[in-house]
């Protein structure tokens, strides 16, 4: 029966704000250090700033000018809109203006602007010098004219950046700013920018107005021409075709058009009905008086029903006298002669309206021909009449715009004339400048400050960038949270001497009692959680070589075999560790020559005297390990020592390497998992716990191996994990006396 797999509920990522205080508290000192050594910097910097000063103008913008006469149309700006003030700020900061101040103050000769390049600009020209391939100016082929004008723009472009133009909000004021180390020269700048942007803008109005008044003179004479061309061939065309009132001509033609056309609908409904009675009656037969009788244009006629009346009286006389006299009888006969006669009578009347009738049929078709007719001509007469209405309207359009240009053009040159000479100034000081006593910049005690902080939450970013891109497994939270597997425990990092392994028999020494009691933990946890099954056979494995497998399965079996009997078999025959971790000669037989069969298991077996566990060593290194260990050989010897063994720890290759772990956990009743602290990276782990899954492989736990417990007891990790029997102080003596040794 395949296995019932639930689907787990998904949990919210809580955000777990002690991570990030532990990541602050592990970087604090050296994000201090950076912020303090940086703000001492900073400070050497901004003592040898020199001080600038700033002075500040504020002008007026007149919104509505003082005018002899409105002609503001002439200039093309309405000062009325936001946008004339943004002009003005505009032209305040134009090169223009910043030029005239310039060669007024003679600013080409001061000091300030004439100063010896930067060490940024001597290096970026030494640069370009060094590097053939960028762009060279030659300046030689430039002449005198050339060089004085780049001179120039340069000390535009520095001028206009020490200038600043801020309107105040929501009303007519502007200031003008501008930075010197001069504070003398701060104001008198301010204040000249100022004027030369009031004279430069009535410059500008004058000769808006003198060129405006010029140019409306030459177009004056022409319109006039035009205007008087116009009249005079409005004038003629009335003569040629004698128009005195066009629009009561074109009236009184619409209305006879339209009353001609309402008779024509008119006549040929009539003519339509009458000849549709017509049809009826040819088809009937003009002396089928019967059926002719029967319509309704007949039958209504008024003489008909009266000659119906007489004839319906006689036939009713006729009746009562049948019955009464005999049919010779005088009144019977002169009865039947009266009938005869009225019944000849509505004949005659019959026939006398279906000639009637057709008399109406041609009297309603020559109608119609004639109004026909009538309509064509009236509408010829109508084309022609409004074809001559559009013409005196274009013409007389023609006059009226003419007329109307000039007539504008007339008043604006008059105005132009008469205030040509006027023109108020568009600003005007409401405060001048003044020279500062105080610098505005540099703010040094703001920019130590600005220093300090900034490059202490660079600090910060820069470690939690450190600890998001250090993806290896920390500590316990990694193991449950992203591995999703139980910590068996921790063993923590022995400092012995580089280039040379921890000494194999640690676990017994003195002055292990941190490792030895952090073992002890790890064996008390695997117990534990293996308390409902038969676990007897433990593989034990990592995902890269160097992560300490070795000695946990080493350590792991001196634990236990202070309790059980235990064997500890080196199944790495790629590169196996435990000969010479035990001193063991290389020659000693052991697993690979049991199970090729050269061997006895006796033969094979050594006995550690000072532990008194019990190893069976790799042996002579085979070509096919992998074959050895799928051989049911391997399985036949782990069952043959389950019963001699109460615990056997097989010391396996790592699973990047090889498959042999995979191999070797079919026949292991748990797995262990050895993960080398702040080290492996999570992805070989999460790899290589999930091909032991995938080969349903018991998986008992993993073990965090090589912790550094003092680094991890200051960031908070396993704070109190050790503490509580003063074995972390205990580690820091050993690792101090290894030292010194």
């Amino acid at each position: 029966m395949e296995p019932v797999i639930t689907e787990q509920p998904k949990t919210e990522e809580v955000i777990d704000l002690r991570q990030y205080f532990n990541i602050v508290n592990k970087y604090k000192w050296r994000v201090f250090g950076l912020a303090a050594f940086v703000a001492v910097f900073t400070a050497i910097i901004a003592i040898k700033m020199t001080p600038i000063y700033s002075a500040t103008a504020t002008l007026i913008i007149e919104a509505e000018q003082a005018k002899a006469v409105n002609f503001q149309e002439v200039y093309g700006l309405d000062s009325s809109r936001q946008e004339y003030y943004l002009t003005q700020f505009e032209i305040l900061k134009s090169k223009s203006i910043a030029q005239k101040v310039i060669e007024r103050l003679d600013l080409l000769t001061h000091p300030e602007f004439n100063k010896p390049p930067s060490v940024l600009a001597g290096l970026k020209s030494a640069l370009k010098e060094s590097l053939p391939f960028l762009p060279q100016k030659d300046t030689q082929l430039l002449s005198a004219e050339e060089i004085a004008e780049q001179k120039m723009q340069a000390l535009v472009k520095d001028f206009s950046e020490k200038l600043s133009i801020s309107p105040v909000r929501k009303t007519q004021l502007v200031n003008i700013s501008f930075e010197s180390e001069d504070p003398k020269l701060a104001a008198l700048v301010a204040n000249t920018l100022g004027e030369v942007y009031i004279e430069q803008n009535m410059a500008a109005k004058m000769g808006i107005t003198q060129k405006a008044a010029g140019w409306l003179s030459d177009r004056l004479s022409g319109l006039r021409e035009r205007l008087d061309e116009s009249e005079t061939k409005l004038q003629k065309y009335r003569e040629k075709e004698n128009l005195i009132d066009i629009e009561g001509v074109v009236g009184l033609t619409t209305q006879e058009l339209e009353q001609t056309s309402t008779q024509l609908v008119q006549t040929r409904n009539e003519r339509n009905k009458l000849e549709s009675i017509m049809r009826v009656i040819n088809e009937y037969g003009r002396d089928n008086l019967e059926r002719l009788e029967t319509i309704p244009e007949i039958t209504s006629h008024k003489v008909v029903q009266d000659v119906k009346k007489e004839v319906v009286i006689s036939e009713r006389k006729v009746s009562e006298f049948a019955e009464v006299y005999g049919p010779k009888h005088p009144k019977m006969i002169a009865a039947q002669a009266e009938l005869k006669t009225v019944k000849a009578n509505l004949s005659l009347q019959v026939r006398s309206l279906v000639t009637g009738i057709e008399k109406e049929v041609k009297t309603s078709q020559a109608n119609v021909r004639a109004l026909e007719a009538e309509l064509t001509r009236i509408r010829e007469e109508y084309q022609r009449v409004t074809a001559k209405e559009n013409d005196y309207r274009k013409l007389k359009r023609e006059v009226d715009t003419n007329r109307k240009i000039y007539d504008t053009f007339f008043s604006r040159s008059k105005e132009t004339e008469v205030t040509s000479d006027f023109n108020a100034a568009v600003a005007r000081f409401t405060d001048r400048a003044y020279a500062p006593v105080e610098p505005v910049k540099p703010k040094k005690g703001l920019i130590v400050a600005l220093a300090f902080i900034a490059t202490l939450g660079l600090g910060v970013v820069v470690a939690f960038v450190i600890e998001a891109l250090n993806d290896t497994v920390k500590s316990s939270h990694d193991i449950e949270n992203k591995l999703a597997q139980r910590m068996l425990g921790l063993l923590p990092k022995v400092v012995h001497k580089k280039g040379t392994n921890l000494n194999i028999h640690y676990f017994f020494d003195k002055d292990a009692r941190q490792f030895s009691e952090a073992v002890r933990t790890f064996r008390t946890g695997f117990v534990l959680s293996q308390m409902d099954k038969n676990s007897k056979v433990i593989a034990i494995t990592s995902s890269v070589p160097g992560e300490g497998k070795t000695t946990t399965s080493t350590n792991l079996a001196f634990s236990l075999g202070q309790m059980e009997k235990v064997l500890l078999i080196d199944a790495d025959m790629r590169k196996p560790s435990v000969c010479k971790r035990f001193g063991i000669p290389a020659y000693h037989p052991g697993l690979s020559n049991v199970i090729a069969g050269t061997e006895k298991v006796e033969d094979c077996m050594f006995i550690d005297e000072k532990s008194g566990l019990t190893i069976m060593p790799c042996g002579q290194l085979p070509t096919n390990p992998l074959e050895l260990l799928s051989s049911a050989r391997f399985e036949k010897l782990l069952d043959a020592l389950k019963g001699r063994f109460d615990r056997i720890v097989i010391d396996t290759a790592p699973t990047q390497a090889v498959s042999d772990a995979l191999v070797i956990s079919r026949q292991a009743d748990a797995m262990i998992y050895v993960v080398k602290a702040d080290s492996t990276r999570m992805g070989l782990v999460q790899n290589g716990v999930s091909r032991l899954i995938a080969a349903n492989a018991k998986l008992a736990g993993i073990v965090l191996n090589q912790v550094d417990t003092k680094k991890a007891g200051k960031n908070g990790a396993y704070q109190g994990y050790y503490d509580y029997y003063s074995y972390g102080h205990e580690n820091e003596n050993v690792v101090e006396a290894k030292k010194s040794a």
